[in-house]
């Protein structure tokens, strides 16, 4: 695996902790926020054919 993908995988990992963490806090506009980051993320890796387990959050 190259930095790359590591990285964006990485990256990907702890926006979905963030975001779970958002939910569980009830904050509504950090969850916004970090939804947002984990689409471009996702979409980035789809981009790059990099395969990302979707973890259902």
């Amino acid at each position: 695996m190259d930095a790359f993908t590591a990285g964006l995988l990485q990256r990907i990992k702890t926006t979905e902790s963030d975001l779970t963490r958002a939910r569980d806090e009830g904050d509504e506009f950090l969850v916004e926020v970090e939804q947002g980051e984990l689409d471009d993320l996702r979409r980035l890796a789809a981009e790059h054919g990099v395969e990302v387990g979707m973890s259902g959050v």
